[in-house]
């Protein structure tokens, strides 16, 4: 499986997209739907899905227009299905003063689903904390993680938004410790980086 990373718009979160045999995912569709829908193009593939990691506004921003273009589900944790319906939630509101928000998502994602793109299988690895949803995405085949802000390389995402727990993050960074530390994450905001340096920037927690 490739993954390729586009340069995040205005609010810095990252977009991945996820690729294999001519078939392709995106991941928190961040930037302007067209210009996804063009690098889904450059790399020759047809886009089946896209996945959230959590349900923060900043990793969300073309889902509508994205899915609207090309008939894809939306997949997202069942923990984070309120906040794409409320700016309060999904911390809009909290930013800007004003409501945005989001249609549901049309399948909920489950701990230790196996999602497929092409040939290739992604782990859905649910880490609560900094949101009540927020997942990961593991192809431990090619090595690599998708964090979203869970983790990041050099710390965790904050917990004080609308249903974020220290406790829960803290739970959840001691599953991600069962992972081989090898790993590349790819993380929601910033560079890439191995899952043993990332964890051990966040030891204090």
């Amino acid at each position: 499986m490739d993954i390729l990373h586009l340069v995040p718009d205005m609010f810095g979160a990252n977009c991945y997209i996820l690729s294999d045999s001519g078939h392709a995912a995106v991941v928190d569709p961040a930037m302007d739907a067209d210009a996804i829908l063009e690098q889904v193009k450059k790399i020759g593939c047809v886009l089946d899905a896209i996945l959230l990691t959590h349900g923060h506004f900043d990793h969300i921003l073309s889902v509508d227009d994205l899915r609207e273009k090309c008939q894809v589900p939306v997949y997202l944790h069942r923990e984070d299905a309120p906040m794409l319906g409320d700016g309060n939630k999904n911390a809009y509101r909290t930013f800007f003063g004003v409501d945005r928000t989001w249609r549901p998502a049309d399948e909920y994602l489950t701990d230790g689903q196996i999602l497929t793109v092409g040939q290739a299988n992604l782990r859905v690895v649910h880490t609560p904390g900094h949101s009540p949803g927020s997942c990961c995405f593991l192809n431990a085949k090619d090595g690599f993680m998708v964090t979203g802000d869970t983790l990041f390389a050099d710390s965790y995402g904050r917990c004080d938004l609308w249903g974020g727990s220290v406790v829960n993050m803290r739970a959840s960074l001691q599953t991600l410790r069962d992972f081989s530390g090898a790993l590349t994450i790819y993380p929601g905001h910033g560079r890439s980086a191995k899952l043993s340096a990332a964890l051990d920037n966040v030891y204090y927690l």
